[in-house]
């Protein structure tokens, strides 16, 4: 039980979903880093395609764009097609791309209700519905596929901001997480679930007043209101990621686990 065999994923095929920035890319750089191949999928092909390309020089490895919208049916579809004229099989899918609303409630739209959920769950279910041949031509009851959905500590607490499809879509994406766990563990492909805190991500910092410019927020001062007194790193998330995805993980099924400092078992 050596750590190089217990944590490794060299060797993996993995897609990243929302890849091109914050957590999604902590979570691909933390994969080519330690030997995986990485697709790295977001709306936006100039974001992406610069991501990837960068992440490839930086790590050395394989990191490819594939630009899709997770959000509507079609752009599922498309992605998954993309995926399965490239590779046999899929190691590891990683359904971190998400959206968020923020307005008041006597005006929050319908538009920002719908926006969420179809990226943060609908996209979820239906790209895991369409890479399922992919997942179980790679899986073997020694050597499982994984499949990760990036939750939220919003789906566990009550938000501090006024984003009210967030935190509820979060709450489906990991009681769909159990629900998926226990139809697909007798297939070898184990899901679970991460929940994270704050990261310096752009998504946070329109919400902490930088304005979604991450260089500029405050993220020391963000920190201070965190148990852990700082906010998360790419170690934090990716090592918790890879976790997951090695053999150390392996009997781990339908968990959701945080990754927040202690913000929800202090709140």
């Amino acid at each position: 039980m050596k750590l190089d065999d217990l944590f490794s994923i060299r060797g993996k095929t993995a897609l990243v979903t929302g890849g091109s920035r914050g957590i999604g890319e902590m979570i691909a750089a933390g994969f080519l880093a330690n030997g995986a191949k990485v697709y790295l999928t977001s709306r936006k092909a100039p974001v992406c395609d610069a991501t990837a390309a960068r992440l490839s020089e930086t790590y050395g490895g394989t990191c490819v764009s594939v630009p899709a919208d997770v959000s509507t049916v079609a752009g599922v579809e498309g992605l998954s097609q993309a995926i399965k004229s490239r590779e046999s099989k899929l190691d590891i899918l990683i359904n971190n791309a998400g959206a968020t609303w923020g307005e008041p409630l006597e005006e929050f739209p319908e538009k920002g209700w719908d926006k969420v959920m179809d990226t943060n769950v609908k996209g979820v279910f239906f790209l895991t519905q369409g890479l399922l041949p992919l997942l179980e031509a790679a899986a073997t009851p020694e050597d499982p596929a994984r499949v990760v959905n990036v939750g939220s500590v919003d789906g566990i607490k009550t938000p501090i901001f006024e984003n009210f499809s967030y935190g509820p879509s979060k709450a489906a994406v990991h009681h769909l997480t159990r629900i998926l766990a226990a139809h697909l563990v007798k297939r070898n492909i184990i899901v679970n679930a991460i929940a994270p805190g704050p990261f310096p991500t752009w998504m946070l910092s329109t919400g902490v007043g930088g304005g979604g410019d991450v260089d500029a927020t405050d993220w020391a001062a963000v920190g201070k209101t965190n148990p852990r007194g700082r906010v998360g790193t790419p170690e934090d998330i990716a090592g918790l990621a890879i976790f997951l995805c090695s053999r150390a993980g392996a009997f781990t099924i339908g968990d959701v686990i945080t990754c927040d400092g202690g913000l929800v078992a202090c709140s």
